[in-house]
Parts: structure tokens; sequence; C-alpha cells
């Protein structure tokens, strides 16, 4: 698990220490101009709201402990750099959101994680796994078992399933994001269904 204290400021030394503590009510947006400013008690209050958040989702992602973690601290030294690029203009969980998935990106990219290799470019039939209409919302059992399930995917699949049904994402976005056709993210969702499909009614027992 990521660890929870605060961010060691040490990493950036550019950033100084205000006399005066940030309110703890201060919304997300206030906080990251503080920090864009050099309060690094701001930026530490942000850490403390978000990191588990991020680290849940490079966990999902990933499905290593070690690596989640080590992408989550990765994660934050990145905003430190880029705090001041941050207008506001969404909210701060998306925009971190974005960030957080692009650096597991870049991560799969640097191993040479690829997409799965497909044969159709087009519409695929949407066919949604039995009771993962909404992964968040299952029953903590259930859960489990997909989650056990998600982590035997291969990675491409994986990743899509986790974008696409777990996280949100328009198949469009996915496709800018993983510098694939819309065509091959619905395929891969699909073929990711079908997975997990035989792998939970393995689980449950069933043919």
């Amino acid at each position: 698990m990521i660890k929870t204290e605060a961010f060691p400021t040490w990493q950036v030394p550019q950033y100084k220490t205000q006399a005066a503590k940030p309110s703890p009510t201060a919304t997300d947006y206030e906080l990251a101009q503080s920090a864009s400013g050099g309060d690094i008690s701001a930026f530490e209050l942000l850490y403390e709201r978000h990191n588990r958040r991020v680290y849940s989702l490079c966990l999902r992602m990933t499905q290593n402990a070690s690596e989640a973690e080590d992408l989550a601290q990765e994660v934050f030294i990145q905003l430190f750099r880029k705090i001041g690029s941050f207008r506001g203009e969404s909210a701060f969980t998306t925009w971190l959101h974005r960030l957080t998935v692009n650096q597991v990106l870049m991560h799969f990219r640097k191993r040479g994680v690829r997409m799965e290799q497909t044969t159709e470019d087009g519409e695929t039939p949407v066919q949604v796994v039995a009771g993962t209409e909404n992964p968040l919302q299952m029953p903590v059992v259930d859960r489990i078992a997909l989650d056990k399930a998600i982590s035997q995917l291969p990675p491409g699949y994986r990743t899509v399933f986790i974008l696409h049904d777990v996280e949100g994402h328009e198949h469009e976005e996915i496709a800018r994001m993983l510098g694939c056709s819309v065509g091959t993210s619905k395929s891969q969702l699909h073929k990711a269904r079908m997975k997990l499909r035989g792998l939970l009614r393995k689980h449950a027992g069933l043919r």
C-alpha cells in the first residue's frame, strides 16, 4: 500500500513551506493554486486527499502492488512539476485521473505491453458480463471474484476493460490514450468481457 504520510518534500526543493497552513475545507482548485505558488502544505493536503485513489487506480491497471506503489509516487512527482498547469477547467479529480492513467500507460509502453491482436476493426456486439454493469456497486464477494478474474486478463484486455467499464471513459477517449482505433478499443472490450464471462462462470462452478 502506498505510504500515507505527507509526501516527502525533499524530492522537490524548489517548493517552500508557508507559515500559514491551508484550511482543511479549501477546495482542490484553491489548494492547487497555492501549491503552484510554492506552498508545500497545500500540496501535502492534496496528496493526503487523493493518494489512496491514485494508488487504487494504479493497482487496478497493473495488478501488481509494488508497481502500483512506485507508479503512484511517480504520479505525485509529476503532479509537483505540472500543478501550475491546472486551470480548473475540469474537476481536479478528473485532471489527476488523466495524469495517473497516462503515467500507467507510459509504464506499459516502456515494458513493451501491447494491445492484443484483433481480427476485426469495426463494431462489435455490446455485451456486458451479467452482474458487472457497475463493478463498484457489486456485492463484496462478487467484486473479489471479479477482481481476481480481471487480474487474469491479458494486459491489453484488462486496460480497456478498466478504462471503459470501471473508469467510465468513452471509446473515443480510450483510443486516443492507447493510440489505437475506436474499433480496436471496442473489440478489445468485447473480448475482455467474453473472457471475464468464462472466468466468472468457472469461479461459480458453471460450465
